[in-house]
C-alpha cells in the first residue's frame, strides 16, 4: 500500500527538524581569514598599479578592482566561517584604505551667511508678502459687492 504524499511530508519534517538541532555551529576560524586576506590585498595592489597614482582618489578609474577586492574578502572570510564584514576583515579593508586612498580627502565647501543686508531683505520680503495677502483676502471677505 502507498501512502500519499502529504504523509510522506509529515514524516520528514521531524527527521528534518532533528538534523537541523544536531548540527554543530561552525565557529570563525580568525587565524585562517587573517591568513588568507593579505592574498586579497596583494591582488589589489597588483591591479592598482595599472592606474596613475594620481587617479587613486577617482573611484572610476578602479571601481573593477575595488569591487574584486571586496569580493575577495567577503569570499575569503566566508571560507574561514566568517561573517562579512566582521572586526577583523574591516580592520583589513581599512588598511588597504590607508595604504591608497590616505590623500584623498573630500573638499568639503566651507559655508558662510550673507552679509546682514541681504539677509534681513531675504526674512523680510516674504513676511511683507504674506502680510500683504492676508490684508488683501481681509479687505476682499469684507466687501461683497466684489464677490457677485
Amino acid at each position: 500500500m502507498e501512502m500519499p504524499a502529504c504523509c510522506l511530508r509529515r514524516r520528514r519534517l521531524p527527521v528534518l527538524l532533528l538534523w537541523g538541532a544536531y548540527q554543530q555551529p561552525r565557529l570563525c576560524n580568525e587565524s585562517l581569514m587573517l591568513e588568507k586576506l593579505p592574498a586579497c590585498g596583494k591582488s589589489f595592489e597588483e591591479m592598482m598599479k595599472k592606474v596613475d597614482s594620481k587617479k587613486w582618489c577617482n573611484l572610476t578609474e578602479f571601481i573593477m578592482y575595488y569591487d574584486n577586492f571586496t569580493q575577495c574578502t567577503e569570499q575569503e572570510a566566508n571560507s574561514a566561517s566568517c561573517f562579512w564584514p566582521n572586526p577583523l576583515a574591516e580592520g583589513f579593508i581599512t588598511g588597504i584604505h590607508k595604504q591608497f586612498f590616505s590623500n584623498c580627502t573630500s573638499d568639503k565647501v566651507h559655508w558662510e551667511d550673507p552679509p546682514d543686508e541681504i539677509l534681513i531683505t531675504l526674512i523680510l520680503i516674504p513676511v511683507m508678502l504674506t502680510c500683504a495677502m492676508i490684508t488683501l483676502v481681509v479687505w476682499c471677505s469684507k466687501r461683497s459687492d466684489i464677490l457677485v
